[in-house]
Parts: C-alpha cells; sequence; structure tokens
C-alpha cells in the first residue's frame, strides 16, 4: 500500500470525519514515542489513538480522518461525542 506525506500536525489541531463536517475532537499529542500516531480528545468521551495512516488530510488547523480506518471503540467514541451537548 502506498503511503502519503501529510502535512504538519499540531496540537490543537480539531479533527473531522469530513471535510466541512463538524469537528469530534482535538489534538492531543503528535507521533508519542516516535509512533506513527495521534492522540485525539474525543469529545464526552477521553483520549483515544488515531494511526497516522487513518489521516487523509490536514489543513487549516484541521484533521480528516477516515473512520472506517479505526477501531470499533474509537468509531464508536466519535459518534457520540455531541451527545451531551445542549442547544
Amino acid at each position: 500500500m502506498a503511503t502519503h506525506k501529510l502535512p504538519l500536525i499540531e496540537i490543537g489541531f480539531q479533527a473531522f470525519t469530513h471535510d466541512g463536517g463538524e469537528e469530534f475532537g482535538a489534538v492531543r499529542d503528535v507521533q508519542p514515542d516516535g509512533r506513527p500516531e495521534i492522540i485525539v480528545y474525543i469529545e464526552n468521551s477521553g483520549e483515544y489513538t488515531v494511526p497516522l495512516s487513518a489521516v487523509t488530510g490536514v489543513h487549516s488547523e484541521k484533521v480528516v480522518v477516515d473512520v472506517s480506518q479505526l477501531p470499533p471503540n474509537v468509531q464508536q467514541a466519535i459518534e457520540h461525542a455531541h451527545e451531551k451537548e445542549e442547544f
């Protein structure tokens, strides 16, 4: 499988499942201990590891993630990220 080089990801960037969607969290760490992953705080759930291979884009301080490449527990956390919000 071919890999692609991503632009620099920084702590504090917002995480999204697709461009134009609602953010589900924020980057808390980048390549901890040199591992090819980021740590993302998912709203209402906590911190999760996201492999860099699941990151499909980085721009405008946003990280776009392909949810289908994440473990089921992370997918579920993203799905429920906004449930406790009051409008």
